[in-house]
């Protein structure tokens, strides 16, 4: 997979996240079946604007300092519970085998 193909699959992943659903940078490397966690946040960065950015989250349940104030407001409009500027992944993790069509 070329670079674009890498961008094009890991943005289509975070826009088949669900309202309501997060998940973590290496989840959608996992997915998209290449790079890492740190591949996928810099595609993020540079190209993720268009889609739902906001649902992709450190594995740690805390958002990026930079974004984190509101990418938790936008997660919360979304349904998403923040518990001391924390999501419980347990609760809100996307599920790509379970995801409704």
């Amino acid at each position: 997979m070329d670079r674009e193909e890498y961008v094009e699959a890991v943005l289509q992943a975070v826009e088949s996240i669900p309202p309501g659903s997060v998940a973590t940078y290496g989840d959608i490397a996992e997915y998209v079946g290449q790079g890492g966690p740190r591949q996928v946040g810099a595609v993020m960065r540079e190209y993720g604007g268009g889609v739902a950015w906001w649902r992709v989250i450190r594995a740690s349940g805390v958002p990026a300092d930079e974004v984190g104030d509101e990418q938790l407001h936008l997660l919360r409009a979304d349904g998403v519970r923040i518990t001391n500027g924390r999501v419980n992944l347990r609760q809100v993790r996307w599920d790509p085998e379970i995801q409704e069509h």
